[in-house]
């Protein structure tokens, strides 16, 4: 872990806002602009990174330097419990104590190498996996929150950003991921989740807001086939804004480190 500049970890209040989602293609639009970029897949129940990044037959090795991570799409370094698993559906039935030492192998043993950035996709919610990570890596960097511009996801977001905070976690910004759908026949915006939550949020609790990524019914179907978005839709609006949250995270640890 020493020879990695920057460490982020990308968080969620409650499930099913797009996180992992987020973090690979967050991860993919650093190694865009140059970085060398890794990414953490901490979400031990239900991880999804290895899929969406068309790497789910994949394996770790291990080499007399440590744990050997896969290597995804533009050279991104990956490691993932999804890797070590017997098959692509067996489940998870491990408690907190179990988890807590992979976490700590993963951190401790993966030969990572030189990283400009490494992206933490964790779990949703406040629980084990969270509170590990941040116990075990004294120097992140900061924490990006994902949310959905949905009222509902206002309480469990402002757990999210107190829990960075009581951890003394920097919080990088806020994301509003799933902010309208754009019918491309008539132009025609529609609010599908609801409006405008994030941007409240971060208001409300005076921290950075980072950009709403519009709905693209595109980036399921890239997820299912393992074909990352921001690739095969470099010129998406999507795809434009996740490049332009990339770039004003690399400006703000630049100034930090400068």
């Amino acid at each position: 872990m020493s020879k990695i500049k920057h460490k982020i970890m990308i968080v969620s209040g409650k499930g099913g806002v797009g996180k992992s989602s987020v973090a690979a293609s967050l991860s993919l639009a650093t190694a865009v602009k140059g970085k060398k970029v890794g990414l953490l897949d901490a979400d031990i129940h239900g991880p999804s990174i290895p899929k969406i990044l068309g790497l789910e037959k994949s394996k770790l090795l291990i080499s007399p330097l440590g744990i050997v991570p896969v290597i995804g799409p533009l050279n991104l370094k990956v490691v993932s419990t999804q890797f070590i698993l017997p098959e692509e559906d067996a489940p998870v039935i491990w408690r907190g104590p179990l988890k807590g030492r992979l976490i700590a192998e993963f951190l401790a043993n993966v030969n990572w190498g030189e990283l400009d950035y490494l992206y933490v996709d964790l779990p949703p919610g406040t629980g084990d996996e969270p509170l590990s990570i941040a116990q075990y890596i004294k120097n992140m960097s900061g924490a990006v929150i994902v949310t959905i511009p949905s009222d509902l996801s206002r309480v469990v977001v402002k757990k999210a950003v107190r829990f960075c905070q009581k951890l003394n976690v920097p919080i990088l910004g806020i994301i509003e991921n799933m902010n309208g759908f754009t019918c491309p026949k008539c132009g025609t915006t529609y609010n599908i989740f609801g409006e405008g939550a994030g941007r409240k949020i971060a208001v409300e609790m005076n921290i950075p807001y980072l950009g709403s990524i519009p709905i693209d019914p595109r980036i399921s179907e890239c997820n299912d086939k393992g074909e990352p978005f921001i690739i095969k839709y470099e010129d998406a609006p999507a795809t434009k804004i996740i490049l332009q949250i990339a770039e004003e995270i690399i400006s703000k640890l630049g100034r930090k480190s400068a």
